[in-house]
């Protein structure tokens, strides 16, 4: 299995300094800063990275699951809202996913989307992370 990497530079104070931060693919390179991070700053911050690690995990994990057994799934839309809060610390991820699958119930659904928040590998990462989900079908 690959390696994957990314980078991040931080010149300066925490509240004064600006950093950027970057992927080895190269499908994303831009800045961050105290703003960006803690207040509704220009900028990514290292959270809404995770947030979209995790949406992205969890969507091609249930999508996996869903086409082991036989389902095709149309489309997974998943949304991942990152809390941070005092401390900083990450206090919790809630998992957002509406999934369009021809022949899947809710309940299935419910069953499988489980199984892939408990399984993907940024859930498993993320296992000090209280982390909620709310899974329906499209």
């Amino acid at each position: 299995m690959p390696v994957r990497k990314a980078d991040a530079v931080w010149t300066g104070t925490l509240k004064d300094g600006a950093g950027v931060m970057k992927l080895g693919s190269g499908a994303y390179d831009g800045p961050f800063s105290y703003a960006s991070r803690f207040e509704e700053g220009p900028g990514t911050n290292p959270e809404e990275l995770i947030g979209a690690a995790h949406a992205g995990c969890f969507s091609m994990f249930l999508s996996a699951l869903l086409s082991k057994d036989g389902f095709t799934p149309t489309r997974i839309d998943t949304t991942a809202k990152v809390h941070l809060e005092a401390g900083p610390t990450i206090a919790k991820i809630v998992l957002t996913s509406k999934a369009d699958v021809p022949g899947l119930d809710a309940e299935q659904l419910q069953s499988y989307a489980e199984q892939a928040k408990a399984n993907c590998p940024v859930s498993k990462a993320l296992a000090s992370v209280a982390i909620e989900l709310n899974a329906t079908l499209a």
